[in-house]
Order: structure tokens, then C-alpha cells, then sequence
């Protein structure tokens, strides 16, 4: 009898399934509650539904209950963790519930965080705390908003559980949540491959890989290399992203990088709360090896150590061709989003080096300043009579800047109506809305996602927390 669920009736694919060697079929956990915390009706329009189609039961009955025609399948994959490699790993508290293709012919992951132990689990419990849940819907809605390339969240579902943890006030609640993302296959799918010996299964899997997500370049020439020198800008671009938004991940080890260059796997990030370089959001990143200015040389990394699995079956000193651009597919994204931000789609080489510099410079002496809370007051305060005279620019500004910061902000204020100055009238509208969307009202920095939480820790109330995911919308 056909289910009336929408969720079990959408049309999976057998994509990573049929691969041989690359998972373990598993079961989901019980759980002696379930309730539906969050629906991200956003996301089904991807994947052909309506909200209206679609009922809290159906989430819970998919995403809590694990109903299912489908074989739940836990990935097998290593990684280097902090630098150094680790074959103890694989998918130990999740598995992809199911890949289904969206509207856009693109095919898609669900996947699921804390939905019980797994051959990988170790000691663990496969279990994620209701704060991890949380915390993963803050981290990726904030982020697609702001442009960057990310997983979301689809659904999280508080399961009743007492769970001990390190790192929280234990006991803590419980939760499963489904991540809605591009793909699950990750650097240390295909490390794991050299670790094994298996350079037949590093072709297939890159095969698979080309066919699905790169099906662009499946059966062209020089394919692989193609391959290797997208992912390359792929990574370049997201890396850019991150940084352009103030955004640190904190642990970018190669287990938590995408084969598809999309940002996934929220732990400890953190938005920069002002422009340091040194910030660092995992309190166990010691050295800071994953702090915000060391992202891009991380990414980097990354993608050299990958050549190790793929060199197996491809041409290393291509790959070293191909790597040897990051820096410039960086710079590029990183040049294009700042613009973004501060309202400007074009402009030359040396004004988007002169603009981002005195910005750069502007945020990292005048500590009061907020990374973020900068690009809110720019679009807030937008006026077409900035055009008019530079002392109009910020004119009121709010914050406290003592006589020796006052050179920098009149720096940048001559710097930015200078560009203005140079756009037609008409342009006037153009950037204030460019402003409007590519900077969200609100910030999302540590004591605000602190005091959200403790609403929910302390009363139960979550709509503090609806309202701020709301407000990504303004």
C-alpha cells in the first residue's frame, strides 16, 4: 500500500549504493521521544514539494521514526585530523538516508547526524546533542543567506535522550537531525582508498564522482585533471566565502571537506566578532592551525594531500599545475564577494584592491568596529547624498573612535565616495540594494547563539530562536 508521506514517496536514486565497498548498511536507533524542533520548509521546493504538502507527522514518521524503502548506508572514509592522518574514522554517528534528485537535476543528500551507532562509532554513543542540532541549523541557514555555498538543515527532531558530553552542561538533550546537501563523499573518502591499497577502487570511485557531480566533463578530454583543477577553484571560492563573511569553521580536517566544494559539518565555528587574523573558534585548536587567516592555506592543504589518493590513477605534476592557481581563484571570489558586501557588483583591479584594502585596514585598527556589525551599518546607513560630499559618509556613525582611529575612518570615507562619486546617479539604488542583499540585519556571534540556546536550555522557548532564523530573510 503506497504511503501517504511525501518524503517516502519522492523518487531515490541508488547513486553511492551500488558502489561496492564504500559503506555499511546499518540501522537507525530508537528513541523514546520524538519531537519536531525544526522543518526547513525552504528546502522542499528543491525537491518538487510544498510546505502545505508536507506535515510535522511526515517529518517525524521520515526523520524520526526512520521509516524507509531505502537501506541506510554509514560511509567508510579516513582523513587528517589536525595534520595528522587517522584511519579510525568513518561516518559514526550518521548515514545518507537517501539521495534523491532535485528540480534542478542536481542529485542530493539526505543525511543524518545522530541517528545511533554505526561500525565506526568506536566508544560513542552515535548520538547528537540537542545544541549540536542547533547549532549546525544557525551556522548553514547564516551562511546561505550570506552567499556561501553550504549544506542545510532539513530537519531536527529532540529525541528525549540524556546524553553526557565534555564539552556541554551534562546531562544534555538529545536530537537527530537531516542534512540536506550536495554529497557526503569527502577528501578522506578517497584516502581511505590509498590507505587500503586500492587503486581500482579510487578509479571507480572518481568515475562515480565525474558521472554525478561533475557530469559536465564525464567523457571529455582530459577528465580527470578537469576534475582536479574545479575542485581546485571549487575550494578556492568556498575558502573565499568563508572569509569574506567572517566565518571560521575550526576544524578543517579532510574528512569535513566536500568532493563537491560545498561547506558542511558545523562543530565549533564561529563568526569573527571584529577583524583579527587570529582568531581561532575551536577552544582544542591549540596552535591555531585552523584559525579564520589560516582557512585558505588549510584548504590548500587539503587539496595537496588529496593528490596522494588520486595520484594512483592520475598525473601528479597536473595536479600541481592545477593547485598552483588557488591563490588566483581565490583572490578573484574573495575580491567579488567583499565588492558584494559593500555594494559594488564591478569595478577595476586597482579600485578593488584600494576599497578592500582601506576596509581591511579600517576593521583591524578600529577594534570597535564589528567584522559584521560594519557591513550592517554600511547598508543601514546608505544614503544617495554620501555621492554628495565624503563628511555625509557615516556622519553619524555609532561607534566610539578616538582622535588617533579618526585618520583611518576619513581614509576610508574618501576612498568609498570616490567610487561613488564616479558611478552615475542612477547607480545610487543599485548599490543600496546590493547592500540590502548581501548583508543580513542580523549577526549571529557567540552571546547572541549563547543566549538563544539558554531560551531553549532554561524555558523550553524556541521562538527567540525561530525569529533570529527569520530574520536572515530581511
Amino acid at each position: 500500500m503506497r504511503s501517504s508521506n511525501p518524503f517516502l514517496n519522492l523518487n531515490y536514486e541508488p547513486a553511492i549504493e551500488v558502489l561496492e565497498d564504500f559503506h555499511d548498511v546499518v540501522k537507525a536507533a530508537e528513541f523514546p521521544m520524538h519531537k519536531l524542533r525544526w522543518r526547513n520548509d525552504q528546502v522542499l521546493p528543491a525537491i518538487g514539494l510544498e510546505a502545505s504538502q508536507v506535515s510535522d507527522d511526515d517529518f517525524i514518521e521520515a526523520f524520526g521514526h526512520f521509516q524507509s524503502v531505502r537501506p541506510f548506508l554509514a560511509l567508510r572514509y579516513h582523513g587528517y585530523q589536525f595534520g595528522e592522518y587517522n584511519p579510525q574514522l568513518g561516518d559514526g554517528r550518521g548515514f545518507i538516508y537517501g539521495q534523491v534528485r532535485g528540480i534542478d537535476g542536481e542529485l542530493y543528500d539526505f543525511g543524518t547526524k545522530g541517528s545511533g551507532r554505526t561500525p565506526y562509532s568506536r566508544t560513542a554513543d552515535g548520538k547528537l546533542t540537542l545544541k549540536g542540532g542547533f547549532r549546525e541549523i544557525i551556522a548553514s541557514e547564516a551562511l546561505h543567506r550570506m552567499g556561501v555555498k553550504t549544506s542545510r538543515c532539513l530537519s531536527l527532531v529532540e529525541t528525549g535522550e540524556d546524553l553526557w558530553r565534555g564539552d556541554e552542561p551534562s546531562p544534555t538533550r538529545s536530537a537527530v537531525m537531516v542534512r540536506f546537501s550536495r554529497s557526503h563523499i569527502r577528501f578522506g573518502t578517497f584516502e581511505r582508498l590509498r590507505w587500503i591499497g586500492r587503486a581500482d577502487l579510487v578509479r571507480k570511485l572518481l568515475d562515480h564522482v565525474l558521472q554525478v557531480y561533475y557530469p559536465h566533463l564525464w567523457s571529455s578530454e582530459n577528465q580527470d585533471s578537469q576534475f582536479y583543477l574545479e575542485l581546485v577553484e571549487r575550494v578556492a571560492r568556498l575558502c573565499a566565502q568563508w572569509m569574506s563573511v567572517g566565518f571560521c569553521h575550526a576544524v578543517l580536517n579532510t574528512d569535513n571537506m566536500s568532493i563537491t566544494g560545498e561547506s558542511f559539518d558545523y562543530g565549533p565555528f564561529a563568526f569573527i566578532p571584529n577583524y583579527d587574523p587570529r582568531f581561532t573558534a575551536a577552544y582544542f585548536d591549540h596552535a591555531g592551525r585552523y584559525s579564520y587567516a589560516n582557512q585558505p592555506a588549510a584548504c590548500y592543504w587539503n587539496l595537496e594531500k588529496l593528490q596522494d589518493p588520486l595520484s594512483l590513477v592520475m598525473d601528479k605534476d597536473d595536479m600541481n599545475s592545477s593547485l598552483e592557481k588557488f591563490k588566483d581563484f581565490y583572490r578573484e571570489a574573495y575580491c567579488e564577494m567583499m565588492l558584494k558586501r559593500l555594494g559594488f557588483m564591478t569595478l577595476s583591479k586597482p579600485e578593488t584592491e584600494e576599497l578592500i584594502g582601506a576596509t581591511l585596514e579600517l576593521l583591524a585598527f578600529v577594534k570597535e568596529i564589528g567584522y559584521n556589525q560594519f557591513f550592517v551599518n554600511l547598508r543601514q546607513e546608505f544614503h544617495t547624498n554620501w555621492r554628495e560630499d565624503s563628511s555625509n559618509i557615516f556622519k553619524t556613525h555609532p561607534w566610539e573612535i578616538t582622535e588617533e582611529q579618526l585618520p583611518l575612518l576619513e581614509k576610508w570615507r574618501v576612498v568609498y565616495h570616490q567610487l561613488l562619486i564616479r558611478q552615475p546617479i542612477a547607480a545610487m539604488e543599485t548599490i543600496a540594494n546590493q547592500l540590502q542583499q548581501a548583508n543580513p540585519t542580523i549577526i549571529l556571534l557567540r552571546p547572541k547563539i549563547e543566549e538563544l540556546w539558554e531560551s531553549i536550555a532554561v524555558d523550553d522557548n524556541w521562538q527567540p530562536f525561530y525569529e533570529a532564523i527569520a530574520q536572515f530573510s530581511n
